[in-house]
Parts: C-alpha cells; sequence; structure tokens
C-alpha cells in the first residue's frame, strides 16, 4: 500500500472515533497506527505489503495495551464527570425490570440503558434510585 492509503484508513478510523462512533478508543489506536505506516512510506522507509501490514499490527497492539485503557479510564464519564451527579436521582420507569435486567427509558432528553442493581423487581410506573451511571447505563435499585 502507498502513503496515501495508509493516511486515509487511519483517517477513516480517527474520523469514525471522533464523530460519535463509540469504540472506546480502539479505533483511534488503530487509526494512529496506519497513519505512522503512512508517514513511515511517506519519509522514505520502503517496506513491502507484508512488513507494513506487520508493522501496522505491532503498532496497534502496542498502542493498544499500553495506552488505551489509561486513556479511556481518564476521560470516560463517570457520574463525577456530569454537572451534577445523577446518584440519588429518581427516574420512573415504563416497564417491570426484574433484579439484573436491562432496559431503556428518557432521561434528561436523552435514551439511557437502565439497570436494576437491587434484589427486589422494580415494577412499572414505579421510580427507581440511581445508585451508580456507568456510561449510558443507569444502575438503580427500587425506592
Amino acid at each position: 500500500m502507498t502513503w496515501w492509503q495508509w493516511t486515509v484508513l487511519g483517517g477513516i478510523l480517527l474520523g469514525a472515533e471522533l464523530l460519535g462512533l463509540d469504540a472506546q478508543f480502539y479505533l483511534m489506536f488503530i487509526g494512529l497506527s496506519a497513519l505512522l505506516v503512512g508517514l513511515a512510506e511517506l519519509i522514505g522507509i520502503s517496506m513491502p505489503l507484508w512488513v507494513q501490514v506487520a508493522v501496522f499490527a505491532v503498532f496497534s497492539l502496542v498502542f493498544l495495551y499500553a495506552f488505551r485503557r489509561v486513556l479511556y479510564e481518564r476521560i470516560r464519564v463517570t457520574s463525577e464527570g456530569y454537572p451534577e451527579p445523577l446518584n440519588g436521582e429518581s427516574v420512573k420507569l415504563h416497564e417491570t425490570l426484574a433484579p439484573g435486567a436491562e432496559s431503556r427509558i428518557d432521561f434528561r432528553g436523552s435514551k439511557w440503558s437502565v439497570r436494576n442493581t437491587g434484589q427486589a423487581p422494580i415494577e412499572v410506573g414505579k421510580r427507581a434510585t440511581i445508585v451508580k451511571v456507568d456510561g449510558l447505563t443507569l444502575h438503580v435499585k427500587a425506592e
């Protein structure tokens, strides 16, 4: 592959990650690896295709294992990341939710997944208390 093909591949992967595909930084580091292989080709480091692919794979694995988890944990949205904490707030469920089960609700103008982490089922129309926020999943228990 030529340097511009690697660059286009890297740009597509980075763009997909940054423009809304929540891949938890996997695509970002894979795209960065493609950009680095393209940069190596651009500055004159000529490699056969199998070496390019091997270097791309090594870069991807190193970046994913060395940096992804640390970066993701630093900027991941948790309950502390919102302007006001959601813990302790009340939500109304539109279907019965057994212990450990999940459902979808509208909350504050967005679609959220809601998981019953309590021991008792939450009946339809009843309110539940948010005990934890994990990304777009609200962990709730019966009030």
